[in-house]
């Protein structure tokens, strides 16, 4: 899909790493249905609609369809009346799975950071309407399996969010991060607390933020059976984006 220069865009950033990406597979009550109104930018710059992704199965040949949460959080978007008329919503696909700051991938001088910022100054870009709504944030599972302390976690955290809302020029654009799926989080809580603490401190410090709980949310293993306990089920990702839209709207 070519962008004109007569589209306008709301733009959400969505970043982090795997449950960002949208691993979650299963049933969901709420078939997402593309649209118009909503399209992705992915990494390599080109803007498509908005659509689950999906793949067949080695063994059965079933198509496996993922959710990510940004399309659930869009939708609540629009139905909530905050897309103007002539707006529409562009969600940038920064996230990469298995990704964090012990592996240099997001510190300042590392492609997934660098790639993000070259992502949101070609999306403000394309029009000067355009416009930075909200930053919708999931990870720390990585740093979590590589024994981050919570100072570490908390100060390369801020450093981005920081940097974000400095060079753009949007300091008080929402900030919304998530808990860990927590079948995982509860099998290894000497590491994941440390990290979901500085998670929630930075935001306070910050301002213009919120945390989202999951402890409800079901991961692929609990809905699927697979042996996948780390990732939201397809259907958690659709009512995470949900939590996610309702945290912002609070902010």
């Amino acid at each position: 899909m070519e962008n004109t220069k007569n589209d306008v865009y709301d733009i959400f950033i969505q970043a982090g790493q795997s449950n960002a990406v949208g691993s979650g597979i299963g049933f969901i009550t709420e078939e997402y249905i593309p649209t118009e109104d909503i399209l992705y930018m992915q990494p390599d710059l080109k803007i498509f609609i908005a659509e689950p992704t999906y793949w067949f199965d080695s063994v059965s040949g079933d198509k496996v369809t993922a959710h990510d949460f940004s399309l659930s959080f869009s939708k609540e978007y629009i139905k909530s009346g905050r897309l103007s008329e002539g707006r529409k919503i562009l969600i940038l696909r920064a996230a990469v799975g298995g990704t964090g700051w012990l592996d240099n991938r997001w510190g300042m001088n590392d492609d997934l950071y660098l790639k993000m910022m070259e992502m949101i100054k070609t999306a403000l870009d394309l029009n000067p309407q355009n416009k930075l709504v909200a930053f919708l944030w999931h990870q720390g599972e990585t740093d979590a399996i590589l024994n981050v302390s919570y100072e570490v976690h908390y100060n390369n955290l801020k450093t981005l969010v920081d940097s974000v809302r400095t060079t753009y020029n949007c300091p008080d654009i929402p900030f919304i991060a998530g808990d860990f799926c927590y079948e995982w989080k509860t099998t290894c809580l000497s590491q994941t607390e440390p990290v979901i603490q500085a998670i929630k401190d930075v935001g306070i410090a910050i301002g213009h933020s919120a945390f989202v709980e999951t402890a409800e949310l079901h991961s692929n293993r609990q809905d699927t059976g697979i042996e996948d306990g780390i990732h939201f089920s397809r259907e958690a990702l659709h009512q995470l984006g949900i939590k996610y839209f309702n945290a912002f709207v609070k902010i």
